[in-house]
């Protein structure tokens, strides 16, 4: 029995025992969403995976009686097809909003990991949501990993603020809103008010914990105690600041009443209900996301370092892979060798997410994950897509090139032009004009759409200092209309994928900086692209003089990095 039959079998029978609970608990169904209790989007805990064979960072899977719907957004659904088709019938995530698939029964959650929006949003339109106290996965598979590793401080040097200065600014806006307290639920936010981080999560160096703040300054850690020893031993948090999170109804109840605000996208039922039986929620919105979103000239200082580590790296394997290496080679090679060479930067830790490796038709999956039992070969004759990122001492990056190892045809070129276009469009915005995301998409799609073409995903996501991959609240998309502001760092990606066949996509990641009052983007990604895939019949002089200003600086910063021959090829781009 191959690889891909065992994992079906196992799934069934998995989703086989889940049904038999249902007529205990009196539901028709049961809902698994992808994220964890810390709503964190790449999690130890992720039940998704369990129950579906799913692996992206995003999606619902609902359990019925007779059928299993898995519901993901364009970025998932050949993947989800591959992944979970055998099991789950694989719908748009816009599908859920109306519900039409299932009306008229009971649907069971876990309070924990759902939030009250969520649930308004997706599911009681047409019917009954039955709280089960426990979760009804765990309860077929609960052997996931343990992390006892206990959370650190970072210095100020590092973060250019001092944790009591961010819960003066948090204080002066409770009291602007006239709130006692913020719950803060999500374990980034937490992790930037406190300048701690932590090992909570596969990618990101996120403490998982809760945090109540008052009005007058005092924290209050929900978490284990074993993981703060260090923060007890640094006298940054005192015993009478640790609630252990199973007394966390009696301490929420013992306070004294007052107005809440709380975060509606990380707040859970669980703790919604517990707040609202005693105190007033007053406002929705954490406001640590704005302010954390802004990066200071510390952490920018920091993270344009990051870049430099990690473009030297990214430089070397693209040099390796396209010109010096004549080995066949897997997917699985490549990224394990890209690994090589960021691992030779004292600086770097980990990956900031799991790298997307994809040769030819796994290019188009936009969202592919290389393992040892599905790697392909990589064909000289495919185009090859590599996404990646790190976690540095200090920073996060994020980087997607696509390159191709011989001559391509015109149709390539020419697509692949119309997405650097794109990408050219993206960092040379007015963004006195273009003051958003939703404004600088369109930028971003205008030459795709010209030739009848377009992505089914975004353009950009905000991007954390040392944290999360993926950081709102601003991004590049349809929908986003945050105002963009100084500081802020996000992902300039527009790409074409053509299902079976390949995929393209150009990224790197930019941040907001003032000059004379003027907001400009500014790039942090230092890696070369591909110019045998561009069609430079297809440029206009400034996009020619953009591209070879941004292979200059390339140079000047990573040439005496470079071995001479590495120095040569990066040369050659200017």
């Amino acid at each position: 029995m191959d690889q891909i039959s065992k994992k079906t079998k196992m799934i069934k029978k998995r989703l086989k025992i889940l049904k038999k609970k249902f007529s205990t608990h009196g539901i028709d169904g049961y809902v698994i969403p992808k994220n964890d209790e810390f709503f964190s989007e790449f999690s130890i805990k992720d039940r998704l995976k369990t129950i579906s064979n799913f692996s992206g960072s995003a999606g619902y899977a609902v359990v019925l009686k007779n059928k299993n719907y898995l519901f993901v957004d364009g970025r998932y659904s050949i993947q989800a097809k591959i992944e979970a088709g055998d099991n789950f019938i694989i719908k748009n995530l816009s599908e859920i909003l109306n519900c039409k698939l299932f009306k008229n029964i009971t649907l069971g959650i876990d309070p924990k990991i759902f939030t009250s929006d969520e649930i308004n949003k997706f599911f009681l339109k047409f019917n009954k949501i039955k709280i089960i106290s426990f979760n009804l996965v765990d309860e077929i598979y609960s052997t996931y990993p343990k992390n006892i590793k206990p959370f650190y401080s970072l210095k100020d040097i590092i973060t250019g603020e001092s944790y009591t200065k961010k819960i003066d600014k948090v204080s002066r806006i409770l009291k602007k809103e006239k709130a006692d307290y913020l719950f803060v639920s999500a374990s980034e936010n937490i992790a930037w008010l406190l300048n701690i981080r932590g090992h909570d999560n596969p990618t990101s160096p996120i403490p998982n914990c809760h945090l109540l703040l008052t009005k007058d300054k005092k924290f209050f850690l929900i978490c284990e105690k074993k993981k703060l020893l260090k923060l007890i031993k640094e006298k940054k948090v005192a015993q009478n600041q640790i609630i252990n999170p199973e007394t966390i109804i009696s301490f929420l109840s013992k306070i004294k009443i007052g107005k809440f605000i709380v975060d509606s996208k990380t707040c859970s039922i669980f703790y919604r209900n517990i707040i609202i039986k005693n105190h007033k929620i007053v406002k929705k919105e954490d406001p640590i996301y704005l302010l954390k979103s802004i990066k200071n000239k510390c952490e920018i200082d920091n993270i344009v370092n990051a870049h430099i580590y990690d473009g030297i790296a990214l430089t070397k394997f693209l040099y390796w892979i396209k010109i010096l290496n004549k080995k066949r080679i897997t997917e699985i090679d490549a990224q394990n060798k890209l690994e090589i060479f960021r691992k030779k930067s004292k600086k770097y830790l980990f990956p900031s997410f799991n790298t997307i490796a994809g040769s030819g038709k796994n290019g188009a999956i936009i969202h592919y994950r290389a393992t040892k039992k599905n790697t392909k070969m990589i064909n000289k004759k495919d185009l090859f897509l590599c996404d990646s990122g790190g976690q540095y001492k200090y920073g996060t990056t994020d980087v997607t090139r696509t390159i191709c190892f011989s001559k391509p045809s015109n149709y390539i070129r020419n697509i692949f032009t119309k997405v650097l276009k794109g990408h050219i469009a993206v960092v040379t915005s007015n963004l006195k004009t273009h003051y958003n995301g939703k404004l600088i998409d369109k930028r971003a799609r205008a030459s795709l759409l010209k030739g009848g073409l377009n992505y089914n995903h975004g353009t950009g996501h905000g991007v954390g200092f040392f944290s999360n991959v993926h950081e709102g609240p601003q991004a590049i998309s349809k929908f986003n209309t945050v105002k963009l502001k100084e500081g802020m760092i996000l992902s300039n990606e527009p790409g074409y994928y053509k299902e079976g066949k390949f995929g393209i996509r150009i990224e790197n990641l930019v941040y907001i900086k003032k000059n004379k009052k003027k907001l400009s983007f500014v790039n942090l990604t230092m890696a070369p692209i591909d110019k045998d895939l561009i069609n430079f019949d297809q440029l206009n002089e400034a996009e020619k003089n953009y591209l070879f200003n941004y292979h200059l600086n390339i140079y000047l910063n990573l040439s005496n990095y470079l071995n001479k021959k590495e120095k040569n090829w990066l040369a050659s781009f200017i």
